[in-house]
């Protein structure tokens, strides 16, 4: 049989480096986002863009999600759609 972990252990970190995650966004803008989002578009990728909600009943939701296909969206501008 395998040994059971000890699930005691208390090392707690003291918090003295920064994580990669922590600084993904950094240095980034909306327009840049926008320009990368578009040019996965254009690559077929599919998008989610972030908008407001525009049904302004819904108060817990302020923004919505809406994901952009991006095959049909090849369609689409070609025209064949």
């Amino acid at each position: 049989m395998a040994k059971r972990r000890n699930t005691g252990d208390s090392s707690t970190s003291k918090g003295e480096r920064r994580s990669s995650m922590s600084t993904r966004g950094i240095g980034i803008n909306n327009a840049i986002k926008i320009n990368r989002k578009m040019d996965a578009l254009h690559r077929g990728k599919d998008v989610v863009f972030t908008m407001p909600n525009p049904n302004k009943a819904e108060t817990n939701k302020p923004f919505i999600r809406v994901k952009v296909d991006g095959k049909r969206y090849l369609k689409y501008k070609s025209g064949t759609a």
